[in-house]
């Protein structure tokens, strides 16, 4: 007889908790002469070719605007080294301070947008937005990865998942299965 875990009722506005889509990143973009830097972690991958992804930037964040008008930024993939960072960066507003000179990142070109790296990450994708339809009513910007780096080691890094509360999930652990997947759905 199988045995299943025991469940309570537990609050929909936590449903974060389990659900959240992807590990935290942070998003750099330029306008005008001026770079931001915005921590994030409402994403989700859409589609593989193009490869498109959904990001949810709250209308308020300084870097709505800068995202909006520019058409474009890089979803850099930091690592537990920077963690305390990042939650420095969500903690502040790049309207009133440059966030790379403030937390000590270094800002690097990118080979297809004007949207600086942040070279201390892990993997640098540069993206052009494909698609604002959602943006007015959902403030969700789709956007086409256009050029991607990644470092080549550690294959596998240590990503922060945001879990609430001020709490994060580390991921990094590797299980693989793939001697069960049929080939064509690797």
């Amino acid at each position: 007889m199988a045995t299943f875990p025991r469940k309570s009722d537990f609050p929909v506005s936590r449903a974060r908790y389990f659900l959240e889509p992807g590990p935290i990143v942070l998003i750099s973009s330029a306008w005008q002469g001026k770079t931001n830097i915005m921590t994030l972690g409402w994403h989700v991958v859409l589609e593989f070719s193009p490869s498109l992804v959904g990001c949810m930037i709250s209308g308020g964040n300084h870097s709505f605007e800068m995202i909006r008008r520019s058409g474009e930024c890089v979803i850099n993939l930091p690592t537990t080294a920077l963690t305390d960072t990042l939650v420095g960066i969500g903690n502040t507003s790049g309207a009133e301070l440059d966030k790379f000179r403030r937390f000590g990142l270094t800002a690097a070109p990118a080979h297809r947008v004007k949207a600086p790296l942040i070279r201390e990450c892990h993997a640098h994708f540069e993206c052009r937005l494909h698609d604002d339809a959602m943006v007015d009513r959902y403030n969700f910007f789709i956007f086409e990865i256009v050029k991607a780096h990644a470092a080549a080691t550690p294959k596998h890094p240590e990503t922060l998942h945001y879990t609430g509360d001020g709490v994060f999930m580390v991921a990094g652990k590797v299980i693989s299965r793939r001697g069960l997947f049929r080939p064509e759905m690797l």
